[in-house]
């Protein structure tokens, strides 16, 4: 690879998708139907031994505590804690739909250097989350052959938004590792391997290559957050745990709660706000985070509801915890249908006395 000054000369085209086909197959892209934006993830794998702090400025993530928490490290873990060669990382991305395919939304943008190239930038940069054709296309580079140094470069990661049948979800933009399968991919993120292969547009799934980065649904907590929230759509995927309005809220999602979000105040010093606001819920005297017991099958929670300028967000949900119960987690649901319980006892009521 040759430069010319202030141009960076890169592999003849033909050349690099020579070597491109033999490294990986074209990646169908993420289907992304609905309008709305989200938070997805992808799984990044470092090249070389290096630190949550290079990752996150890499990636332009604005905080080092949204990386922690999708990786489910304690909130605690410094700045320069060594990530290994070879090791996996979760980033959390914001996505956005546009004619049916996902991307994440304008970010990152990566900065060119000298005796980079297109191939080398997708491949061994971003570890093959995205195909350099994809950087090509979103950046409007007439001639894939000649790049500047100090160009910056948008970077389109894959991310979805849409449901998975009927499910709200995260999805996982996951780089599969040479000797793996689909069933072993299937069973270690908690969907099936026909859900992946639908997901990825796959007729069979030996036709899996290493390298290729699969679109992995992860179960996501199901939340009372108010879609006039700016956190809204709060998708947290099971096993992690975030930080939301303004830094006063921490929220996690596990399995052990019927994967119903739970939040808590998180005792951070609050940022565009002062203090952080009162976290009571309505007509109740419980505070975000804490449940009382109401029967032998369910409790009541003051839940986070979502923020505004002034203003955290509660609700109080109930809940059904008894074992194998479908309704574990809609609070109004349940609520509606106490109401009209009471209301065919009235009904009764008033049916018993007409006849006496």
């Amino acid at each position: 690879m040759s430069t010319l000054s202030p141009h960076l000369l890169l592999l003849p085209l033909s050349l690099l998708l020579l070597l491109s086909s033999t490294l990986t197959t074209a990646q169908p892209p993420f289907q992304c139907t609905t309008t709305s934006t989200c938070m997805s993830l992808v799984g990044y794998i470092s090249p070389n031994t290096t630190t949550l702090s290079r990752i996150q400025s890499l990636f332009q993530v604005k905080t080092l505590r949204s990386i922690l928490g999708v990786n489910n490290l304690p909130p605690s873990t410094p700045r320069n804690h060594t990530v290994r060669a070879n090791s996996t990382v979760m980033i959390p991305i914001p996505c956005r739909c546009f004619d049916g395919v996902g991307m994440s939304n304008h970010v990152p943008n990566y900065t060119v250097v000298k005796d980079d190239g297109l191939f080398h930038i997708a491949s061994q940069v971003f570890s093959g989350l995205v195909e350099y054709p994809k950087i090509v296309t979103a950046n409007n580079i007439k001639d894939p052959n000649l790049i500047l140094v100090g160009q910056d470069l948008w970077i389109p990661l894959p991310c979805s938004c849409n449901d998975v049948d009927g499910e709200k979800v995260v999805h996982y933009g996951h780089v599969a590792a040479s000797g793996s399968t689909v069933g072993q991919i299937a069973a270690e993120f908690g969907t099936t391997s026909e859900t992946l292969m639908r997901l990825n547009n796959m007729s069979d799934p030996k036709s899996l290559v290493a390298g290729q980065v699969l679109d992995v649904p992860l179960k996501a907590c199901s939340s009372s957050v108010s879609n006039s929230s700016p956190d809204f759509p709060m998708r947290i995927a099971n096993g992690t745990y975030v930080y939301t309005a303004n830094n006063c809220v921490m929220c996690t999602c596990d399995a052990t709660n019927n994967y119903t979000m739970q939040c808590q105040p998180s005792g951070l010093t609050p940022v565009n706000w002062k203090t952080c606001p009162t976290m009571q819920c309505p007509e109740s005297s419980l505070s975000l985070g804490n449940s009382t017991t109401q029967s032998a099958c369910s409790r009541s929670t003051c839940a986070y509801a979502g923020f505004d300028k002034d203003h955290i967000l509660t609700t109080l949900a109930v809940q059904n915890t008894c074992p194998g119960s479908e309704d574990n987690s809609s609070g109004a649901l349940e609520i509606h249908w106490r109401g009209w319980s009471l209301a065919m006892v009235l009904f009764a009521m008033i049916m018993i006395q007409r006849t006496l």
